[in-house]
């Protein structure tokens, strides 16, 4: 083995640690050496575990493809158990940038004070979705 196989990556970050403990289990059972990263910093307080990315299930570089199958084959919990459903559409919504369902909506100017607040009381229907992605950190409409 050389260096480059010998290199620990983040596979992908979770806000559950539950749900990474899962994966991890699944990528363990088939042959994946993997293990948790940040765990600790998140369950000891929990409002830093935005500001650390979330727990994070590292493993070995070369491991990657094996894994994106092993989850692919057997669905992906991360995809299936985290997800919305744009109501106007009536469909799942989808991250544009990383394509995970693991979204949640957000209304756009909620800090923006009184006058936004009034004015999504008298109109409640006009009020612009807009989408946040917990994997990758992106808002989107």
């Amino acid at each position: 083995m050389n260096a480059d196989e010998d290199k620990i990556i983040t596979f992908e970050s979770y806000y559950d640690p539950m749900l990474a403990h899962i994966i991890r289990s699944r990528l363990e059972a088939n042959g994946i050496s993997c293990f948790i990263a940040d765990e600790n910093i998140v369950m000891g307080n929990p409002i830093y575990n935005q500001a650390v990315g979330g727990v994070k299930l590292k493993i070995f570089e070369k491991d990657i493809e094996r894994c994106r199958e092993i989850l692919a084959s057997e669905g992906d919990l991360h995809e299936s158990d985290h997800f919305e459903i744009d109501d106007e559409n009536n469909t799942y919504v989808v991250c544009p940038y990383c394509a995970s369902t693991n979204v949640s909506n957000i209304t756009e100017g909620k800090d923006s004070g009184l006058l936004n607040t009034l004015m999504n009381l008298a109109n409640p229907f006009h009020s612009q979705k807009n989408w946040h992605c917990h994997n990758c950190q992106q808002n989107f409409e």
